[in-house]
């Protein structure tokens, strides 16, 4: 299938901390995704920087990585036909005051530094991410994608 991605998704520290891993896993199946990995860790602290590495130079980097590092992590590995973007959606805006309600951040999140989750931004981030947080042995070769007969683009080739 042309749009079947994978993305990365941990919810942070105070996710867990507030009993939301339920709760989101819910939200990505029920729009159909498939979770093909999932671990409930304390991130080491190399992993965390290696992780943002993009954001070493801002002034909240350390900040950042000593908060992820203060509590366990439920990193998540989820497949799907643009999953990717569809997850970001999901998520919605960094700072929680710019989120709708219906989206994750938009109910549950009141403080940019406190916004319950991550998710890739990209497919080339999702490999990355996915790439540091699990190895290989731990994702099973699962392809659930959408199949054929569930996706309008699919079903429209074949009726023509």
């Amino acid at each position: 299938m042309a749009n079947c991605e994978h993305t990365f998704i941990a919810i942070k520290p105070d996710g867990v901390q507030w009993g939301l891993v339920g709760e989101i896993i819910k939200r990505f199946e029920q729009k159909r995704f498939h979770l093909v990995g999932l671990k409930f860790m304390q991130a080491s602290e190399d992993l965390l920087k290696e992780h943002y590495i993009d954001l070493k130079d801002r002034p909240f980097f350390v900040g950042l990585v000593k908060y992820m590092h203060s509590g366990p992590v439920a990193a998540m590995v989820w497949e799907g036909l643009n999953v990717v973007k569809t997850g970001r959606v999901m998520l919605r805006e960094t700072n929680p005051v710019d989120s709708k309600p219906g989206t994750i951040r938009g109910d549950f999140c009141i403080q940019i530094g406190r916004n319950i989750i991550h998710g890739s931004d990209s497919v080339e981030s999702a490999e990355k991410e996915i790439g540091l947080w699990f190895h290989p042995e731990e994702l099973p070769r699962l392809h659930h994608c959408t199949p054929s007969w569930a996706t309008e683009q699919d079903s429209i080739s074949k009726i023509k």
